[in-house]
Parts: structure tokens; C-alpha cells; sequence
């Protein structure tokens, strides 16, 4: 750290690596938190999770008994071991409340007064916080897998809805209807991500293997439907294009938006370029999904290079999205993980599953995690300012205790 600072205030290297380092150093040295945990309340599974982006203080949670439930993930009382508190939520006893499994929850982007659940009632519902009653309601008349408000829309407030139906349906806040119809799948939509680049560009995953890119304001059909063999289809191979051999289970943008994860029943884990819509045949290995709905995975912020996060039965695998390669697994839960969720300052994980627990990993600074990379970047960075710098370095270098390190 101390190199860090010492090359920083020599013009070494841009402001920008010593955060970046940080956060990639935190990102790939998680493990399970010790120090707190999180308030049980569910008695069923968790099966979905996210964090409010305006403040990422509170943690939103939904379950398969129907209970949502809203906690403080930021509260430090003065105590080495403490519970992250349950705020308020939505109860069996509440009038409202969904009557299945609650499979997909969010906060609204912009504000924590609002936040929007879907459910196996066929039911979406959009709550208002403060008063934990419906302000608005969308009967989809299949059961629902999943759902996504845009975080970086301006012009539009359109709820994608993945359900049973082949069809996509987008919901509309500022009317309070069901404004179009997407079509082009031939089985359930199990996950449907808008981009967090483009407003108008949604992405979606079915049980028929495809994953389908939609411009809305186009009512022609889809932009393109992403194949696995980029055009290259293998002569015993009869079917027409698509992404998996088998359920596409989840779908997440990297934070640049510019790269697509799909994750299918296939075990196959794959990355597509978004502007190209070619599979980059990354080699992730094989990646065990038993999951029979939408699995809820999430990418890193701010590391260099990106990691993912897969739920992977009873474990959470980390790869990194330069090479790859599984860096290492999360062990902590009982059974099934169903869903997580990053902090994209803390660089904390949280994470469901059907052991009703969510669990928190956070950094472990005494682990050394693969930098390589990063470290090999900052010499590059540092190469044309060297020579001009190594008396002024080495003077600096000599009033630093060698016991200290870096």
C-alpha cells in the first residue's frame, strides 16, 4: 500500500489504479463474515436478493413463502459481532402479500420509497415503502420467473416480465399497464436484464436454449438471437441457433456493458460481446446448474479484471471474466444457493438460499489475492517515467523502514 502512495505522489501512476487495485484485491479475497450476519426471518427459501443503488444500505429479500423483508446491511454498532437488523417488510399477516413464492425482487433505481416483486401468483407488484401497500399491481396471468426495471433509463419506466408464457411483456409505471408484447421465444422466458449501457436494449433468456436481444422501440422482432457457434454450426448438429444446449437460468451485464453473461442447465457458463453478439468462447469449464428456475447470479464492480459470481448448488463459484478460470469457491450454506447480490463499495457478497439463510462474505485482507495482472499493468504504466524518477524513488524508498512492507 505504502509503494502504492510513494508512487502515486511521484506521478508513478494514475489516480485511478490504487482504487481499482483495492477493489480487485477485496473482490478476490471474500470469504464468510465472522464478524456479522443478517436477521432470519424467512422460514422458507430465499430466492432472490438486491441492494438499493441509491444509498446500498438496505438489502431487499424475497422468499418462497411470500414474506419480502428489508434489512440494514450498513449498521456498525460498537461491537466486534453484531446481526444486521431487519427494517420492516411484508409479512403473512399482511392483507397483500404474495400467496406464492416470491422470485424476483428490486428496488426502484432512484429512490428507496419504492421497490417492485414478482411472483409464482402471477402476480408484479410495485410497493410503496414507507406504507409496505401495493401502489400499483400487474396481472400477468402466467407464473412469473422474473423481472427487471431499468437502472439507467430516462426516457422510458418499462418492467420487462419473463414468465411461463413465451411471450416477454412489458409493463409501463407511468400508466399502469401492459404496453407491448415481445415475441420470438418458443418456450418460458426465465430471465429477462435490460442493459446497463443502453435504455432501450433488453436481453432474454428461455427454455428453449436462445437468448434473444430486443431494441423496444422496434416492433419488427428481436435485434438478433445470439448463437453459440457464431455462425459455425457443426454439421451433426440439426437445430437451429442458440445460445445453451438446455434452459438458459440467468443472464447479467458485466459493469462495463459491454459484455453478456448467460449461464445454462448445459453447465456452461459463456461471455457474448454485446455490440457483435458473438459468443467470445471464453472457457469456463463446466459449471454445474441443477436449477429448474431463474438463478440469480451478479458480476463484480470496479475490479480489474471482473469476477463473476455463480451459484452453484450448494456453493458459490468465483471466475474471473479475463481468463476464466474459477478462482475460488464460497462455502457456507446448507443447501441450495438460489441468488446473490455485490456491494459495489464494500466489495461484500450476499447471498439466499433454500436454508433460509443469507450469509455475508466480505474481504479478508490477509489473503493474497491474484493480482498478477494488475501489478503487471502498473509497470507498464510506471515504464516511461522510470529512469526520470529513480533517484527521486530510491530517495524516498531509503526513509522507509523495511519492517513496515508494502
Amino acid at each position: 500500500m505504502l509503494s502504492f502512495l510513494v508512487e502515486r505522489s511521484n506521478s508513478c501512476k494514475r489516480s485511478t489504479v490504487l482504487s481499482s487495485a483495492e477493489a480487485t484485491r477485496r473482490t478476490y479475497s471474500l470469504d464468510l463474515s465472522k464478524a456479522k450476519d443478517v436477521q432470519r426471518i424467512h422460514m422458507s427459501s430465499v430466492n432472490t436478493l438486491d441492494l438499493d443503488p441509491v444509498e446500498n444500505r438496505y438489502l431487499l429479500s424475497g422468499g418462497g413463502d411470500g414474506v419480502v423483508a428489508i434489512y440494514d446491511v450498513q449498521t456498525r454498532p460498537a461491537v466486534k459481532e453484531w446481526t444486521c437488523p431487519y427494517m420492516c417488510g411484508v409479512g403473512r399477516s399482511n392483507p397483500h402479500v404474495h400467496k406464492r413464492s416470491v422470485e424476483t425482487v428490486q428496488w426502484y433505481p432512484h429512490d428507496t420509497g419504492m421497490f417492485i416483486t414478482s411472483s409464482m401468483d402471477e402476480k408484479v407488484k410495485v410497493w410503496d415503502t414507507n406504507a409496505l401497500t401495493p401502489a400499483e399491481e400487474f396481472d400477468i396471468k402466467e407464473a412469473v420467473y422474473s423481472h427487471h426495471l431499468s437502472s439507467v433509463a430516462t426516457q422510458h419506466c418499462l418492467i420487462a416480465v419473463g414468465s411461463k408464457s413465451s411471450r416477454i411483456q412489458l409493463c409501463d409505471l407511468q400508466t399502469g399497464s401492459s404496453t407491448h408484447i415481445l415475441r420470438g421465444h418458443k418456450d418460458a422466458v426465465v430471465s429477462v436484464q435490460w442493459s446497463n449501457r443502453e435504455e432501450y436494449l433488453l436481453a432474454s433468456g428461455s427454455r428453449d436454449g436462445r437468448i434473444l436481444l430486443w431494441d423496444v422501440r422496434h416492433a419488427s422482432g428481436c435485434l438478433r438471437s445470439l448463437d453459440q457457434y457464431n455462425g459455425k454450426k457443426p454439421s451433426d448438429i440439426t437445430i437451429g441457433t442458440s445460445a445453451h444446449k438446455g434452459d438458459v437460468s440467468g443472464l447479467c451485464f458485466t459493469d462495463d456493458g459491454l459484455y453478456l453473461i448467460s449461464f445454462g442447465t448445459d453447465h456452461r457458463l459463456r461471455r457474448w460481446d454485446v455490440v457483435s453478439g458473438k459468443n467470445t468462447l471464453l472457457n469456463f469449464g463446466h459449471v454445474v446448474n441443477e436449477s429448474g428456475k431463474s438463478v440469480k447470479f451478479t458480476c463484480s464492480v470496479g475490479s480489474n479484471p471482473a469476477a463473476a459470481f455463480i451459484p452453484t448448488v450448494n456453493d458459490i463459484s468465483v471466475f474471473d471474466l479475463e481468463d476464466g478460470e474459477m478462482v475460488y469457491d464460497l462455502k457456507g450454506h446448507y443447501h441450495k444457493v438460489n441468488c446473490c447480490v455485490f456491494h459495489p463499495y464494500l466489495q461484500e457478497l450476499y447471498s439466499g438460499g433454500n436454508d433460509s439463510n443469507i450469509l455475508i462474505w466480505e474481504p479478508v485482507l490477509d489473503r493474497d489475492p491474484p493480482l498478477e495482472e494488475e501489478e503487471e499493468n502498473s509497470k507498464n504504466d510506471t515504464n516511461e517515467v522510470e529512469a526520470s524518477s529513480t533517484v527521486q524513488t530510491n530517495a524516498t524508498a531509503d526513509a522507509w523502514s523495511s519492517d513496515e512492507g508494502d
